[in-house]
C-alpha cells in the first residue's frame, strides 16, 4: 500500500512539473500566433508541436530531477515536518528555474540548441 501511495504522490508532483514546463515554454514561445491564410496555413501546427515536444521533454527532466532529489535527500530531511509539501513545492519551482536557466544559456548564449 505504501508503494502505491508513493507512486501516486510522485505522479502528482510529475503533473506539477509538466505544468511548470508548459508554462515556461509558453513564456519562451509567446502567445499563439493568429491563424494564417493561404499556403501558410500548413505551418500553423508548428507552434503546437513545438510546445508539446519541448514541454514534455523539459517536464520529464524536471520530474526526474525532483524525484531523485526527493528520494535521496528530501524524504530523510522532511519525515515529520508540517511544512513538507510547501518545501517540496519550492524545490520543484527551484528545479524548474534551474532547468529554465540552463535551457536559456544553451539556446541563446552558447547556441547549442
Amino acid at each position: 500500500m505504501t508503494l502505491l501511495k508513493q507512486i501516486l504522490n510522485y505522479l502528482i508532483w510529475a503533473i506539477f512539473s509538466f505544468l511548470f514546463a508548459f508554462g515556461y515554454m509558453r513564456i519562451i514561445l509567446g502567445p499563439k500566433p493568429e491563424p494564417s491564410t493561404g499556403w501558410m496555413k500548413l505551418f500553423d501546427w508548428i507552434y503546437d508541436i513545438s510546445m508539446l515536444n519541448l514541454g514534455l521533454i523539459l517536464g520529464s527532466i524536471i520530474a526526474l530531477f525532483y524525484i531523485f532529489i526527493d528520494l535521496f535527500y528530501l524524504k530523510q530531511k522532511l519525515k515529520s515536518n508540517a511544512f513538507s509539501p510547501f518545501v517540496r513545492f519550492l524545490t520543484l519551482i527551484a528545479i524548474t528555474g534551474i532547468v529554465g536557466i540552463i535551457h536559456y544559456v544553451a539556446e541563446k548564449i552558447i547556441d547549442i540548441i
